[in-house]
C-alpha cells in the first residue's frame, strides 16, 4: 500500500480496478481508490484543497484541483483519521496518479502541503 508521511500527516492509498464500471471495448477503465489520512502530529489540522496529476498511457496528462475531498474539508485532531473513496477513469488500462493536499494547522494558522503517494492504475489483464 503506497504511503507517505509529511509533517506528521500519513497518507495511505489502496487502489482497485473496478471491472463492474469499466468497458475495455469502449476504452473506459475505471479505478477506485481508498485514501486514509492519519494525523500523527501534535496539532489539529484541516484539509483545505487537493491537487492530482493523472497520467494515462493513451491520453494527455490531466491536473485536477479543487476544495477539500469528496465535498468535505475534514478536521483531524492529533491521532485522528479520515478515510474516503473516489475513482479515476482512464482511456487506457495503464496509468498513475500522484498528488498534494493543502492543509492548515488550526493552532498556528500555517498552511502546508502534504504529499499523496504516487500509485499505479493497471488493468489486471495487462500483467499477463
Amino acid at each position: 500500500m503506497p504511503t507517505t508521511v509529511t509533517k506528521g500527516i500519513r497518507v495511505s492509498v489502496k487502489v482497485r480496478f473496478a471491472e463492474e464500471l469499466s468497458d475495455a471495448k469502449q476504452d473506459r477503465f475505471i479505478f477506485t481508490y481508498r485514501i486514509t489520512i492519519a494525523n500523527e502530529g501534535r496539532h489539529t489540522v484541516r484539509l483545505l484543497r487537493r491537487r492530482w496529476v493523472i497520467w494515462d498511457s493513451l491520453a494527455p496528462r490531466r491536473v485536477v484541483e479543487g476544495p477539500g475531498v469528496v465535498g468535505e474539508t475534514p478536521v483531524l485532531a492529533p491521532g485522528g483519521r479520515f478515510t474516503y473513496s473516489s475513482q479515476c477513469d482512464l482511456r487506457s488500462g495503464l496509468g498513475r496518479m500522484v498528488g498534494t493536499y493543502v492543509m492548515r494547522d488550526q493552532e498556528t494558522g500555517e498552511g502546508f502541503g502534504v504529499d499523496i503517494p504516487e500509485f499505479m492504475l493497471g488493468y489486471p489483464f495487462l500483467a499477463n
